[in-house]
């Protein structure tokens, strides 16, 4: 668990220089989009994924690992944006908008300790294509449940799907980088 730990925080590292970059170059201007617009842009990027694992090649020089760390940095905004009052200011600044980044990545890490205890880190055996298509799956239940104005009759809510969709992007990160 503690090569996962720090392969883990080396990964969200990398997430976080991107996310602390783009604040300073934008601002929060994504605080503008609505919880279901984020869950498109998820979709977006891991259908892409999915769609270079499935042709073998790309067209767009966007590698995998960057729409893999697009997938973190996503859900982590979706995150932030369902904890915001919809009166909340859009621009956060960049001290408060990475404060807020920290502790959605650290509740993640923390549900990714528990399911690593349980599982016994199940994960490193899978394929990232899995990973991808699991990825898809939480993203059409989150679909199903926005359209369903957050109400479920037994199953996990939207927060809980986005942060499997982090570490299992984080997972799939990971393992891309101990195959190189």
């Amino acid at each position: 668990m503690e090569k996962t730990l720090q392969q883990y925080d080396e990964v969200v590292l990398a997430c976080r220089k991107i996310f602390v970059d783009k604040t300073k170059d934008y601002g929060t201007a994504w605080r503008i989009l609505r919880p279901s617009s984020l869950t498109d842009q998820l979709f977006i990027k891991a259908k892409r994924i999915r769609s270079i694992e499935e042709k073998g090649d790309q067209k767009v020089s966007d590698s995998i690992e960057g729409e893999y760390r697009a997938l973190v940095n996503y859900g982590a905004l979706a995150l932030i944006q369902m904890n915001m009052k919809e009166s909340s200011e859009l621009e956060l600044g960049l001290e408060s908008a990475t404060l807020l980044f920290d502790q959605q990545i650290e509740q993640t890490r923390m549900l990714m300790m528990a399911k690593n205890h349980d599982y016994g880190e199940v994960w490193r055996e899978m394929r990232t294509s899995s990973m991808t298509d699991l990825i898809l799956m939480k993203l059409l239940r989150i679909k199903q449940i926005e359209d369903n104005k957050g109400q479920t009759l037994i199953s996990e809510g939207v927060d809980a799907n986005y942060m499997d969709i982090m570490n299992y992007a984080i997972f799939a990160l990971i393992k891309i980088n101990e195959s190189k």
